[in-house]
């Protein structure tokens, strides 16, 4: 009887995307800006995030073992989606297999370059990796959810002496088409980078998601803040946090208000400082073909 014949490796069905150099714009996806998708906190997190709002539904997990992404493990798929952003835009062919190094992604990214900072980026790849999501977020049918990982698989490459030289990952399919896609992807200010903490960095993706362009600004209450955002921290915790950001005024290109609504509940407004996005945006691409799968 034959031997049953073994179905390619997913590995094997891409082809390989090697990293741009130079220091371009940096990219964030839309639908990680927008929705609750990964820790804020710096100590590991176990518990799920589950969110609703109309027909949009996230679940995220963790393992105890690496616990949830973090929004800092996030700056790994900030870096991924500039890369893939830049290439298509210079015509070139994209994947969702991409090698680099180390150091390009901790360089661009604006962290440091020392073992610890090697270790770290391991672990976030890690967490990254042992993270998963469900949501119906651009599912066709109704009901329907899309299941993945952050990053499907990764591995440290190394030269014939066993010396790291660099780092192979794939990329989700849900996350990869997001990016291809011109009205799914934003620019964000590489001060984003040097920004500390978790809830400021969520806030800023916030805020520079729904307050891009317009020069009117834009608002939302604290109470819908705090279920957006996934926190842990209690509602009268995460006001006093967001007031505190709002008096230390640390988000690149926007400036924030408290207004006071009618019974005493507070909203967060916002408004763009910079002129440059008061322009019409341009037109929208059309999608591209250029994916990495071989046929």
């Amino acid at each position: 009887m034959a031997a049953r014949q073994q179905s390619p490796s997913e590995r094997g069905q891409l082809d390989l995307f090697r990293a741009l150099p130079g220091d371009f714009a940096p990219r964030d996806a839309q639908d990680l800006m927008a929705y609750p998708f990964f820790s804020l906190a710096k100590s590991k997190r176990i518990a799920p995030i589950d969110f609703k709002a109309g027909d949009v539904t996230i679940r995220v997990e963790a393992v105890p073992d690496h616990g949830m992404a973090t929004i800092w493990d996030a700056d790994i798929l900030i870096w991924a989606a500039s890369q893939i952003v830049e290439a298509r835009d210079a015509g070139l062919r994209t994947s969702r297999l991409m090698a680099t190094s180390a150091y390009e992604i901790l360089t661009f990214v604006g962290r440091g370059v020392s073992l610890r900072d090697y270790q770290r980026l391991k672990a976030a790849l890690d967490r990254l990796q042992s993270t998963t999501v469900a949501t119906s977020i651009r599912q066709p049918a109704e009901g329907r959810r899309h299941r993945f990982s952050w990053i499907n698989e990764w591995q440290e490459r190394t030269d014939r002496d066993g010396r790291p030289v660099g780092v192979e990952l794939i990329l989700p399919d849900w996350f990869y088409r997001a990016v291809l896609d011109d009205a799914l992807v934003l620019t964000i200010d590489r001060a984003y980078f040097d920004l500390t903490g978790g809830l400021e960095r969520w806030l800023y993706r916030v805020v520079r998601k729904h307050g891009g362009r317009q020069s009117f600004g834009w608002s939302f209450d604290f109470a819908h803040l705090h279920r957006k955002s996934g926190s842990l921290s209690p509602l009268k915790h995460f006001a006093y946090d967001l007031r505190e950001i709002i008096r230390r005024q640390p988000l690149p290109g926007y400036r924030l208000a408290i207004t006071q609504q009618a019974g005493g509940a507070e909203t967060l407004t916002f408004v763009a400082t910079d002129p440059t996005f008061f322009t019409p945006p341009r037109p929208r691409r059309k999608p591209s073909t250029r994916f990495g799968d071989k046929l």
